[in-house]
């Protein structure tokens, strides 16, 4: 039964407007929602383009993660509504790795987010832009050589910054295995990565 009790509005701008957005949305205004995914669309394929190994299946993930948040509004009791629509991805990418699990044929897609970009001040530099390159494509292609499960820990982790307990929600298991994940993963890493440490020091 859908829950229509009243959110309560928070104080940050960002949390007041999406709440504003899933109220509206919820009492069937389809622009409402659609402006949601329009704030959104972007992060959720930064992050899910970095745990699937296929552009196109990325995209699939993240289009099929808002068709379930729209399906579900009426389970979201409130909180952090990018953490609720990033949970649904996550869950959404997890599901098309379950299904599909085999080495991508292709490198790993590059990080693409501001996060993993140039100042402005340093992009007209062609050396930094150079070493800035190889570092992307390093570490992309070492990402997508280890097993999904910590590529995805490590992605909600060291990228999006979730810590242990959220990362434990989002893909279902328990702290200490959400733990294990990452501190594997980033042994697998290194591994991957010994000989183009250098990359990484400047």
């Amino acid at each position: 039964m859908e829950d229509l009790r009243p959110i309560v509005v928070d104080d940050d701008p960002i949390q007041r407007r999406d709440l504003i957005l899933i109220e509206r949305a919820k009492a069937g205004e389809l622009d409402a929602f659609n402006d949601l995914v329009t704030c959104y669309q972007d992060q959720l394929f930064a992050l899910v383009v970095r745990m699937v190994p296929d552009r196109d299946q990325a995209s699939d993930a993240v289009q099929e993660a808002f068709f379930s948040a729209y399906r579900n509004l009426g389970s979201f009791r409130g909180g952090i509504v990018r953490s609720w629509l990033t949970r649904i991805a996550v869950n959404a990418a997890m599901d098309i790795q379950r299904a599909k699990r085999r080495r991508p044929a292709q490198p790993y897609p590059e990080l693409e987010d501001e996060a993993w970009q140039p100042r402005a001040d340093e992009q007209a530099d062609p050396v930094w832009t150079t070493l800035h390159t190889e570092r992307s494509r390093a570490l992309s292609t070492a990402l997508s050589a280890i097993t999904a499960d910590q590529r995805t820990a490590i992605v909600l982790f060291d990228v999006q910054g979730y810590d242990y307990g959220e990362i434990a929600a989002m893909t279902g298991v328990s702290l200490g295995t959400v733990k294990s994940r990452i501190h594997r993963g980033r042994l697998a890493l290194r591994g991957l990565l010994e000989g183009r440490m250098e990359l990484f020091r400047s």
